[in-house]
């Protein structure tokens, strides 16, 4: 076997699985299988196959999933850069698929870093509803925020905060939540051997704690007959149906919702619970068991859960269970909240106005002081008008949402910008640009959301010369004036949207023959 498995932990799988430990076992021996998910925010699903670099097999538990080959390295085409795939392990694609998010949904994605599963919600909204996407990592948020710009997601809210936070700005307001639950990690020794290292540090006892108050903040965040899905990639009963179980217990109006079977999902184990329920280490968790004579409604409502097995599947091993509240599913009116939007908008685009004449002054001062030579006096520009100026003479799009600055840079925010008071924002929204100095400089986020017939001036590049890796690279490149593609009496320079076979790459400006590279260091193609 090449996984050297903790001692402790296969004992237990022995005890759990029984005469299905040896097939358990030996799957350890096979090499984790690659997957990808379509996103399609950028491109159709049954458009894909047909540009696809990669030979494509799909994946039961989800209709955009699909399994390509060991050695396909999907991170190394330009396909990868403009959006159209997300790189995801098979098994982590179920949980979302029973979320079932429709456009429209408000969806909060708790644990979410590094934005696998909220990019898979966005696709689901196709723009439409309100995604609040959060990791209680500061570094893990970074990687969040660019998959969340990379996907073209333009109704994200990136956030770095506790869960009781978010609660206390957001109660009751979501009508989908995901926990995708911090755990022991079990289930992803195969694809991590690093997971097994740790696996001792990252105590169940440590993971079970964290687990209960995330399980209990999330039904303060949902609203009345909204529905949360829970997952882990472990295989510890501590952490799963038991998680559940105490749960329930605490909330009456949740029930379990049955996850079909089928597709390779397996049904929950409660019998491992009480297998359990007599160790210390059972008991110092503060965890009961659930026998099937004294409580059997919710004995079969945690069978009713889903476990994926390495041994049984194409992928890891996860537990999800499906959490429906038994109230109304209406939503609460947003009318109200909407007219309060555009007040607080232009109150905040006053004061950030008023600001940036208080520092032109202050420079202005301070440059009068010195010996160097006076500039002239700077106008007072209204930043929010300088960047709808620039949508107007360069993009062919109606924006979403509403206009929000933070400092100098400017958001299309899908929520009320008063929620967000307090908390800590990555994003505040789908990321426009920055204003500096009267000029606004568009931000690759844009770009990346941007479909071609939303810019005003385009040019495709190729694949099979090697100019999109090129572009990619962060290289100027000669352009005739011809290849662009001009919508409406647009001029041949300025900011122009970098294409590749139709799908959208970042920025570059066009002049005199030239292509000159707008394509930011951080996202640069660094392979040779």
């Amino acid at each position: 076997m090449a996984i050297r498995l903790p001692i402790k932990f296969a004992e237990r799988m022995k005890t759990m699985l029984e005469d299905q430990y040896e097939l358990f076992v030996k799957s350890y021996e096979l090499a984790p299988r690659a997957g990808i998910r379509v996103n399609t925010l950028k491109i159709e699903q049954d458009a894909f196959p047909e540009i696809s670099p990669f030979e494509l097999k799909s994946v039961p538990w989800c209709e955009t999933g699909y399994y390509i080959a060991a050695g396909s390295k999907p991170g190394l085409h330009p396909f990868y850069h403009a959006g159209l795939y997300y790189v995801q392990e098979p098994s982590a694609m179920a949980p979302v698929e029973l979320l079932e998010v429709e456009p429209g949904d408000y969806v909060l994605d708790l644990c979410a870093a590094p934005g696998g599963k909220s990019t898979q919600i966005a696709a689901k909204q196709q723009g439409s509803g309100i995604l609040v996407t959060n990791d209680i990592s500061t570094d893990r948020t970074k990687a969040l925020a660019k998959n969340i710009e990379m996907y073209g997601v333009r109704n994200a809210v990136v956030l770095n905060e506790s869960p009781d936070r978010i609660a206390e700005s957001f109660p009751h307001y979501f009508n989908k939540v995901l926990i995708d639950a911090p755990c022991s990690g079990e289930g992803m020794f195969r694809k991590d051997e690093d997971m097994v290292r740790q696996w001792e540090q990252h105590s169940i006892e440590r993971c079970v704690m964290m687990q209960r108050d995330i399980l209990s903040t999330a039904a303060k965040l949902l609203a009345p007959g909204g529905r949360i899905v829970y997952s882990t990639c472990t295989f510890a009963p501590e952490e799963n149906e038991a998680m559940i179980g105490e749960f329930l217990r605490k909330n009456p109006s949740f029930h379990v919702v049955p996850i079909p079977n089928g597709k390779g999902i397996t049904s929950g184990h409660p019998e491992w619970i009480n297998q359990m329920a007599e160790t210390d280490e059972m008991q110092s968790l503060g965890l009961e068991p659930v026998y099937q004579n004294e409580d059997p409604q919710l004995y079969a409502q945690l069978q009713q859960t889903g476990r994926l097995w390495p041994h049984l599947i194409e992928g890891e091993g996860h537990f999800v269970a499906v959490l429906q509240h038994n109230g109304s599913s209406a939503q609460a009116e947003k009318g109200e909240e909407q007219v309060y939007v555009q007040s607080t908008i232009q109150t905040k685009d006053r004061n950030y106005s008023n600001q940036l004449k208080k520092k032109q002054k202050h420079m202005a001062a301070k440059q009068g002081g010195t010996k160097q030579r006076k500039r002239p006096d700077v106008p007072s520009v209204d930043p929010v008008t300088v960047f709808h100026e620039f949508v107007a003479e360069q993009l062919n799009i109606k924006l979403p949402g509403h206009t929000v600055m933070y400092g100098e840079k400017v958001y299309q925010t899908p929520v009320d910008p008063a929620r967000l008071a307090g908390l800590r924002v990555i994003r505040a929204g789908w990321f426009m640009g920055s204003v500096k100095n009267g000029r606004f400089s568009p931000s690759q986020a844009l770009a990346s959301a941007l479909r071609p017939e939303e810019a005003k001036r385009t040019i495709q590049l190729q694949i099979d010369n090697g100019e999109a890796v090129k572009y990619l690279k962060g290289d100027t490149l000669t352009a005739e004036e011809e290849r662009l593609i001009k919508i409406g009496t647009a001029s041949s320079k300025g900011y122009t949207l970098v294409c590749t076979q139709g799908y959208s790459l970042g920025w570059a400006k066009w002049q005199e023959g030239m292509l000159k590279n707008e394509y930011p260091a951080g996202w640069r193609w660094t392979s040779v």
